[in-house]
Parts: C-alpha cells; structure tokens; sequence
C-alpha cells in the first residue's frame, strides 16, 4: 500500500471511530437530556461551562454557541479557579463542568463550591463512579468509546463531548423558542448576518423614497427622477395609497414612443399594481424575485398594507451588501 492510500485508511479509520461514538451518544439521550436542557432554558443568569485541557477548549466552543442563541454564557478554566476565577460564578449562575474521567484533580474545588453555594450543576462525563457525576445535579453520562489515536489521545470522546454540547445548544435554542429575527440581532455582521439581512434592514425609507402623485405632470416626474438619482418613482393617489412605479428605463422606452411626453400624467406611463414586499422577508429572497421578476426595485410594505409603502429596495442595495 502506498503512503498516500496508507494516510488516507487512516482518516477513514478515524472517522469510522467517531461514527461508533456519536452512534452511542444517540443511544445514550435518555430524560436526563431534557432535565439539562430545562435548567440551561431557565437559567436567568449566566450558563458558565468548566473543563480542563482539551475539555476547555470543547467547553468555550460551546459557551460561544449557547451565547448566539439567546443564552449568555462564558467558559472558564479549571486550572484557574483555585487562582480566583471561582469569583466569577454567582449563585444565580447555571454551571456546567465537562470531563472525561470526572474525576481530574482541577476540578474537585469548582465542584466543592458548587456544592457548598448551591449552585446547579451538570455534569457530563463517562465515569459513573467519578466525583463529577456523583456531585451533579443533572448527570449526563456518555459513552465510553475507544480513542482514534493509540486509544490514549482523546479523539472519540472528545467528538462526544462537542456533540453533546451542540445538542444542549440546539435543544435549549427551541425551547426558549429563539427564531432567526433574534439569533440576527446577535450576528450583525459576516457571512451569517447578511444571509439574515430583511429588506427592512436595507430599504430606502422614510424621507429617501421619492413618490409622486398619479395625477401629476410626467414633467415633474423627470425632474424628481434626475434628483432622486434612484431610477425610480412610487406613486400614490389621493389617499397616498401606492397606485404605480415609474423608472428611468421605462420612462426612456416611452420617450421613443411618446413625443409629448413631458405633457403626459403619471398615470397613464406607470406600471400599475407594483411587485410589493413584507419588510420581513429576507434580502436574499427578494433578489431571487428581482431576477425572476427581470426587476430592479421592489416597494416594501408593512404586514398586509400592500398598498402603503414605507420603502424601496432595489438590487444595488442587496448586491452590495454581498448577499447573493
């Protein structure tokens, strides 16, 4: 076999470890999962998560995905809770503590202060003879499996542990009934906030949005057209009722037409009954019914006031926004 036939084995060899360990995790969910998830969505305080070594680095992964959906959580090291970190868990707090054996030297005085404040604890660890799983208040045991490395370094089990803290994230997220309008408020910026950019957040609103009477001069309108610098009018009657759209494109095309065109009303050049969107629908949405549409601009409405537009989004603002 050669050396690259022989590397890439044992990768497949390491993964068919994890797959049998992630297999026995889900075998393992059982009530205790929910009474975890129950106190980390109760939790009125901070979720904060405990490990040593390579836990800790699981644990602030984790910490970092309970924080993004709605549950305010930080990491800490057990290594430096006898140095004063034990300061930074209050009685209000929820804690969780992840370990393999359960039973490393670190974290005996976390769990003793724990125990001794009464603070909730949840304990996920694969001894159930372990100090960690006799101390918590909801055990959560996992499996144990054999290691991808010499069966010594923690590989498979630390795929467990990783996972378990995706489910509790996952779970809790649904139970707290955390949508993606809130997880957005937490993620403003990026490849994730801008796949949950509405068309709201990138609307011309208010003051910006050029509108015309139906029954004005189109003389008018070329004048509010070339100021605006928008390519775009929105018309409204009396009742400022949204009637049509007008645009630099289709005021051209009935230029060619139309000789007297300046001496023409709004309403007899508009195109009647516009595209009109929900504020709450999604940027990336509204491109795809651009391109469908062969539309630069949609009017954006509130709720079901179709006919009341409070905005425009044209193309350039999502394209700019680099969402696609």
């Amino acid at each position: 076999m050669n050396k690259n036939k022989n590397l890439q084995q044992i990768a497949k060899k390491v993964l068919d470890l994890e797959i049998i360990a992630l297999k026995k995790l889900r075998s393992s969910i059982n009530f205790t999962f929910a009474s975890a998830v129950d106190l980390i969505a109760r939790c009125k305080s901070k979720v904060i998560i405990c490990g040593v070594g390579k836990s800790y680095l699981i644990a602030s992964k984790v910490s970092s995905t309970m924080s993004s959906v709605g549950c305010p959580s930080f990491a800490i090291n057990a290594n430096e809770c006898s140095h004063g970190d034990l300061g930074s868990i209050s009685k209000k707090d929820l804690l969780i503590i992840i370990s393999n054996s359960g039973n490393t030297e670190e974290l005996k005085p976390v769990i003793q202060y724990a125990n001794r404040y009464k603070i909730k604890l949840i304990g996920i660890t694969s001894k159930k003879n372990s100090i960690l799983y006799k101390a918590a208040d909801v055990k959560l045991l996992i499996p144990e499996v054999k290691e991808a490395a010499l069966n010594i370094v923690p590989t498979s089990s630390t795929t467990e542990q990783i996972a378990m803290g995706d489910c509790l994230a996952v779970a809790a997220l649904n139970l707290k009934k955390f949508n993606k309008k809130k997880f957005k408020l937490f993620h403003p910026h990026g490849s994730l906030g801008n796949q949950l950019k509405t068309a709201e957040d990138l609307m011309i609103s208010k003051n910006g949005i050029p509108f015309i009477n139906e029954n004005s001069s189109m003389k008018k309108a070329l004048d509010i057209i070339t100021r605006k610098k928008l390519g775009v009018l929105i018309v409204r009657d009396g009742k400022k009722n949204t009637t049509g759209i007008i645009t630099d494109g289709q005021i051209r095309r009935s230029n060619l037409k139309k000789g007297n065109l300046r001496e023409l009303k709004v309403k007899k050049v508009m195109t009647k009954n516009p595209i009109s969107i929900d504020k709450d629908v999604l940027a990336a949405k509204s491109l795809a019914i651009m391109s469908d549409k062969k539309i630069t601009s949609l009017c954006v409405h509130k709720n079901r006031s179709r006919n009341k537009t409070i905005g425009i989004l044209h193309i350039h603002h999502i394209l700019n926004a680099n969402i696609q």
